[in-house]
């Protein structure tokens, strides 16, 4: 391996590290934990004062706001549900962070190769072309065979820089992710020859099924929303302000007389029912959408699963067999024309079907 040289596990600390899109996106633990402060916080108190021409003159009174219902309890447990559910934002984000950085590797180090193909195609479309103009010289081939070959060399230099331009634009979208200077020449290593064995079906969907972000968020937000159901069913349980006070100057009777009370809010028209019916909505809606997500998933897994054996196979059968035999085929092409034996025609076909 070069030195400095990109593989992909550095690139996916690198990206885990340093992109900007996911050191952002974990800036919003610092908006869940400031919800789940405020959902702790207990009702503030109310001092009141009083003076008045009539007696008592003066008087102090300590308003004490009780939450009965484990009202406080039920805040604190959504405001939880909350934070795992960022959580689950910030982890499908870093998957999907490290899924592109990974496409995007494998696409840089694609356009390398196809840039090499394309330099090799044009270095042989050069030789065609020489030994062409050569054998034309010799008056062996007619001109239109020369024409040929240089149409041919022309569409090589086109498809050489388009392939570099392609390359630049892979690495482009790599450095980004990698939150690297655009202007700076990126060194890769990898293969793209090496595939791994294909798992069983049964095996990879109970893994989608377990690891998918969309059926764990799904599942997070049902949580949720369970918790918001039982925080709005203690709007039915009203809670109790305890007042305790004092009376100043109320001669002749008492300089300094105490007094207290409470006061409970009787839920007789408001017991939290529009919360409560909108809550049991949501939770249905969530369910239903749980359901449909793990058939999405399911299908999405199987269908990625047969892909990829056709696609492995194909890349199998292109490094076994159809690569070596077209390399073959374009020498032998080469070979016979040299000789005479074979048109421009001919030999400028295998150099298509080789590069």
């Amino acid at each position: 391996m070069q030195e400095n040289a990109l593989d992909l596990k550095t690139v996916l600390a690198t990206a885990e590290a340093s992109n900007l899109e996911l050191r952002a996106a974990r800036q919003q633990r610092a908006i869940t934990i400031a919800g789940l402060t405020t959902a702790r916080q207990f009702p503030n108190p109310t001092v009141a004062f009083t003076a008045a021409r009539d007696v008592p003159h003066e008087g102090v009174t300590l308003d004490l706001p009780i939450e009965l219902g484990g009202k406080r309890g039920k805040r604190i447990a959504v405001a939880q549900e909350k934070q795992k559910s960022t959580e689950i934002d910030i982890a499908g984000l870093a998957r999907q962070v490290r899924q592109h950085t990974r496409e995007a590797l494998y696409r840089s180090l694609a356009a390398r190769k196809q840039t090499a193909q394309s330099k090799a195609s044009l270095d042989l479309s050069t030789r065609i072309r020489d030994l062409v103009q050569h054998r034309f010289e010799s008056g062996d081939v007619a001109e239109l065979e020369v024409v040929q070959a240089e149409v041919e060399l022309a569409k090589s230099t086109a498809d050489l820089e388009t392939t570099a331009h392609a390359q630049r634009a892979a690495d482009v979208t790599l450095a980004a992710l990698l939150n690297r200077s655009f202007d700076e020449a990126l060194v890769l290593e990898g293969r793209l020859d090496v595939l791994p064995a294909a798992p069983m079906l049964e095996a990879v969907t109970n893994q989608a099924m377990q690891s998918s972000i969309d059926i764990m968020k799904t599942t997070q937000d049902l949580k949720t929303e369970e918790r918001r159901l039982a925080l709005a069913k203690t709007q039915r349980i009203p809670s109790v302000d305890l007042q305790a006070g004092a009376d100043f100057n109320a001669a002749p009777d008492f300089r300094v007389g105490g007094r207290g009370g409470f006061a409970v809010g009787l839920p007789l028209f408001y017991r939290g029912q529009g919360d409560m019916a909108l809550s049991i909505a949501r939770t249905e809606l969530l369910q239903l959408t749980l359901a449909s997500r793990r058939i999405n998933v399911s299908a999405a897994v199987a269908s990625a699963f047969f892909d990829y054996v056709a696609k492995a196979h194909q890349a199998e059968q292109y490094k076994e067999s159809i690569v070596p035999q077209t390399v073959r085929l374009q020498q032998m092409a080469e070979d016979s024309y040299t000789s005479g034996k074979t048109n421009v025609l001919t030999l400028l076909d295998a150099q298509r079907r080789a590069t």
